[in-house]
C-alpha cells in the first residue's frame, strides 16, 4: 500500500480549512442579515472544533441569539452539549466588524465588554 505524500495531506488540510472559513463567513453573513442592530459578530472557536457566534450591537450588548455549531456536523459535540462550550476550552475569539467599522476606541470598549480584558505582561 502506498503512503500518501506530504503534499497530498497539506492539500487536503488546506481544502478543509478553506471550507471551514467559507462556512464561518456564511454564518457571519446570515447572523448579520437577521440582526439589523448588529455592527459585528463575535466568533469564539473551541478546541473541539465547535464555534459560538452572536451579533453584537453598538453598545456591546447582544444583537442576536447565541448560535453554536460545528462545521460539517449535524450537532455540536457531546462535550459542548454538556458544558455549553466552557471558556476554558476556547482557542480563539474575535469580533468580525461590519464596514464601516467603529472607531478604535469603540472597538476596544465593545471587545473588552464582550470578550473581556486581555492581561498584558511587563
Amino acid at each position: 500500500m502506498a503512503k500518501k505524500s506530504k503534499s497530498t495531506k497539506k492539500s487536503k488540510n488546506k481544502s478543509k480549512k478553506l471550507v471551514a472559513e467559507k462556512n464561518e463567513t456564511a454564518m457571519i453573513e446570515g447572523i448579520l442579515e437577521g440582526s439589523p442592530d448588529g455592527i459585528g459578530v463575535v466568533v469564539v472557536r473551541l478546541e473541539c472544533g465547535c464555534k459560538k457566534m452572536a451579533a453584537v450591537a453598538k453598545d456591546g450588548e447582544p444583537a442576536s441569539k447565541l448560535i453554536m455549531y460545528r462545521d460539517q456536523a449535524e450537532s455540536i459535540c457531546p462535550q459542548c452539549k454538556k458544558d455549553n462550550g466552557d471558556f476554558m476550552r476556547v482557542t480563539e475569539s474575535f469580533i468580525h466588524w461590519v464596514k464601516p467599522e467603529p472607531t478604535e476606541a469603540e472597538k476596544e470598549m465593545i471587545s473588552t465588554k464582550v470578550l473581556g480584558a486581555t492581561p498584558t505582561t511587563n
